[in-house]
């Protein structure tokens, strides 16, 4: 039968002191002692060496005892109980025991902490969640709500009770588990209605994995962004209308009162030739101006593909026969792009680039690199730079005599298509400017 350790304990306690008792009775024996001396030693010993093995086995079984209690209350979580010691951390004179003590103090004293921060995070979290404007779903691995924010109670029409332990097909939201995100769609709910941006991601709770749904209502903000965008667009529209219509309008109220002169005087013939020629220069203005609009206003979807940036700035710099170009870059650089509209942005910023190089009769320059991630087109002019560069991205904004205003704006909608992003600056330690593209690699 197998002992148990107080009993091994106990057990090494006895036969240990066996060979010092036997040399005992043996040098009683031989000394010639009575029987009285002899016996009253004998039992004197043998209550010495039974005391001295008792008193072992419960120094060592009191010793791990106490450590068990220590543990299971730190299993339990309860920081308040101490391991009595009389050591000092690093004294080189503790005992064992004292070790033990110390280090099982100082780690009730880093968990009790380490709960502290944990309960203080999660009352924080628990805090934010339920004041957070958008509605928090959790669901387990089958689909099944563990956890929901006010927000949530809300947007569905349910107290939390109703709710948690409800499939995700049930509540309405088995939608939001199935299709990728983040994504934006039109969804009508007990609580409310509208469009809405739909975020889910994944995480692990006890080893099981777990989703967390967020929706946030963009219905407003969006309304928001629309109303100032239609404010811009009307603005701007009305601005050029009304600078078409008003010349119109007041040489027609002109050749009106001179065709009302009967008979028409042969020196007005002239007068009416001009006033028709407004007219119909302004018309034509007003006619380019709204097929500018509908040029940026139907940008298609970018089709990407592997374009050579080599091939696509040899093409560009043909068509610029005004102005020498000098190219810096290398050939072999393969970017995804729509080659259609990536050569139309060249075109569009190269073309700048010369008109404002020639009034200066300086040169420019186009180059390229690709790092790691990135790919970075640069065209330097040596104009002489940009005044307003706040209003350059502004649709119909230009500052060239019979320029539409949408080259600029129009190139940075396809870089902003394609994932990228384009700049257009003074160059700080040379004249002219510098119109940057970057692309992800």
């Amino acid at each position: 039968m197998r002992l148990s350790y107080d009993r091994r304990i106990l057990l090494i306690a006895l036969v240990g002191a066996l060979p010092g008792l036997g040399a005992s009775l043996l040098l009683l024996r031989l000394g010639g002692y009575t029987t009285h001396v002899t016996l009253t030693v004998v039992i004197f010993i043998t209550a010495v060496w039974l005391w001295a093995a008792f008193s072992v086995r419960s120094r060592v079984v009191t010793s791990l005892q106490t450590i068990a209690n220590l543990l299971g209350a730190l299993r339990e979580e309860d920081f308040s109980i101490r391991g009595r010691s009389e050591g000092v951390r690093g004294d080189p004179r503790n005992d064992a025991f004292d070790a033990v003590m110390l280090e099982l103090n100082e780690l009730t004293t880093t968990l009790h902490h380490q709960r502290l921060g944990a309960i203080e995070a999660g009352a924080l979290l628990r805090s934010v969640m339920s004041e957070i404007d958008v509605a928090v779903f959790t669901f387990d691995g089958a689909s099944v709500l563990r956890l929901v924010n006010r927000a949530g109670e809300r947007l569905l029409g349910l107290s939390s009770s109703e709710m948690l332990g409800q499939s995700a097909h049930t509540l309405g939201l088995s939608g939001c588990l199935d299709v990728p995100t983040p994504r934006i769609e039109d969804v009508a709910f007990a609580g409310g209605s509208g469009r809405w941006e739909v975020r889910r991601t994944t995480f692990r709770e006890d080893g099981k994995p777990h989703q967390l749904v967020v929706l946030a209502d963009v219905s407003r903000p969006l309304r928001d962004e629309e109303r100032q965008a239609w404010q811009r667009l009307i603005r701007v529209i009305g601005h050029e209308i009304n600078n078409s219509l008003a010349p119109i309008k007041s040489i027609a109220g002109s050749l009106e009162s001179m065709l009302k002169q009967q008979p028409l005087p042969v020196e007005l013939h002239d007068d009416m030739t001009h006033g028709l020629e407004v007219i119909s220069a302004r018309s034509d203005a007003l006619s380019r101006f709204t097929t500018a609009y509908s040029q940026l206003a139907k940008l298609p979807a970018p089709a990407l593909g592997n374009v050579r940036i080599g091939d696509v700035v040899s093409r560009v710099v043909k068509l610029e026969t005004r102005l020498p170009v000098r190219v810096e870059g290398a050939a072999d650089v393969v970017v995804r792009a729509d080659p259609d509209q990536l050569e139309q942005l060249l075109i569009n910023l190269l073309h700048n680039a010369v008109d404002a190089a020639l009034e200066a009769n300086g040169a420019v320059s186009i180059g390229w690199r690709r790092d790691s991630t990135v790919f970075t087109l640069w065209i330097d002019d040596e104009g002489a730079g940009v005044s307003n560069a706040a209003n350059l991205f502004v649709p119909f904004f230009t500052t060239k005599p019979g320029g539409s205003g949408i080259g600029l704006v129009l190139s940075r909608q396809i870089a902003e298509a394609h994932g990228g992003s384009l700049t257009l600056e003074n160059r700080p330690n040379e004249r002219g400017c510098r119109a940057l593209l970057r692309l992800a690699g």
